[in-house]
């Protein structure tokens, strides 16, 4: 396994449409495409299918894959490639570090596809939709610019709608129960969507739009202890 890693890492780095941490690449997106159309991000991409999803369904847009794992980028780079898509590209990066590798203004939108949730409230300032990481979107987003969730964690479903009304955000669609019937961009499906072997996995889906500035560390200490208190008192009533 760690051969056949190593092999993709390899030629990862002769893919044309993969960049792993380039330097002085914020505002030049146009130039990459050689088009001046709309860029949208899906974060923490994975095997980047809803990259390639997305792109199919939206040939007049930009699509870039982000995520700090090569190997798994290696097959949405590979299949992009092979199915001639020349509105995707895979920027491997650290998502918090986003405004190094976009301008402000320069993205029109981002989606969050089954992210981690990271359920541990010790683990909260990890999760996409953390005020921490919203004040990075704002920053290389356009003015109203849409985000969307989808995630089977009901956990992250709620802390986000709390965060959202916190920094004062604006929900234009908030469904706790997505099927293929709510339209194309949310019947694309992704693999780790599909190990839901039972069958009965419930999605939820939200999708909104960011104030001119989200509140600082302030807000994310206020937050932090609504965490710790509901986590207090889910222990003291189990036990």
């Amino acid at each position: 396994m760690a051969q056949k890693k190593l092999l993709r890492f390899t030629q990862l780095s002769t893919f044309s449409n993969v960049l792993e941490k380039p330097d002085n690449v914020a505002g030049t997106w146009q130039s990459f495409f050689n088009n001046n159309n709309p860029i949208i991000l899906e974060l923490a991409c994975g095997r980047g299918e809803y990259t390639l999803g997305l792109a199919k369904l939206h040939p007049n847009k930009n699509f870039i894959g982000i995520d700090l794992k090569g190997n798994r980028l290696y097959i949405g780079a590979k299949k992009a490639r092979e199915q001639n898509l020349q509105n995707v590209a895979f920027l491997r990066c650290q998502i918090d570090q986003l405004h190094y590798y976009f301008s402000e203004g320069e993205v029109a939108g981002c989606w969050m596809t089954f992210p981690d949730p990271h359920l541990r409230t010790s683990k909260a300032k990890k999760r996409l939709t953390h005020p921490s990481f919203l004040r990075v979107y704002q920053r290389i987003l356009e003015p109203e610019a849409s985000l969307h969730l989808k995630t089977d964690s009901p956990a992250l479903y709620h802390f986000t709608k709390r965060v959202l009304q916190l920094v004062d955000a604006t929900i234009a669609t908030d469904n706790p129960n997505v099927n293929a019937l709510d339209g194309e961009e949310l019947a694309i499906t992704t693999h780790y969507q599909n190990l839901d072997i039972a069958g009965k996995q419930t999605i939820f889906y939200l999708n909104f739009s960011l104030p001119s500035a989200v509140a600082g560390k302030q807000l994310d200490a206020l937050l932090q202890a609504e965490l710790k208190e509901t986590e207090q008192l889910e222990t003291a009533w189990k036990s």
